[in-house]
């Protein structure tokens, strides 16, 4: 059974959907997902929500660093990872590699957001381990 996320992490979660919610109301659905990775980050900034996008991981394969061996869409806080898709709808394989994500990195909390979803509470998804 997982642990309670704390309330400063659900809340941090909560603010990065409104801000998704935000973008997807202004754009729609229908862009690249480059695009509504772009216009999160400004949404993000002007909210002064701390996050980083586009973040290199390293993976420890048989106690041998692999660098850079993924990159995270975003890391919120250092503590939120936010996986942006822009597909005609989420599959598994999209919940695989955000729980992946979230195991290799040590973090607790992700979003999986599809912004092509017509309704965008349709396309997020909340992930914990």
């Amino acid at each position: 059974m997982h642990q309670e996320i704390d309330s400063e992490l659900d809340e941090l979660a909560r603010a990065v959907v409104d801000s998704a919610f935000t973008v997807h109301k202004i754009l729609g659905p229908g862009l690249l997902e480059s695009a509504y990775s772009i216009c999160l980050g400004l949404e993000l900034t002007k909210r002064k929500i701390p996050f980083a996008a586009e973040v290199p991981m390293d993976v420890t394969y048989e106690q041998q660093r692999v660098a850079s061996a993924y990159r995270l869409d975003f890391l919120v806080a250092n503590r939120l990872i936010v996986e942006l898709k822009s597909v005609e709808k989420l599959l598994p394989v999209h919940e695989a590699q955000i729980l992946t994500y979230l195991r290799l990195s040590g973090r607790r909390l992700g979003l999986l957001v599809n912004f092509n979803a017509p309704l965008i509470r349709d396309g997020i998804r909340r992930l914990v381990i």
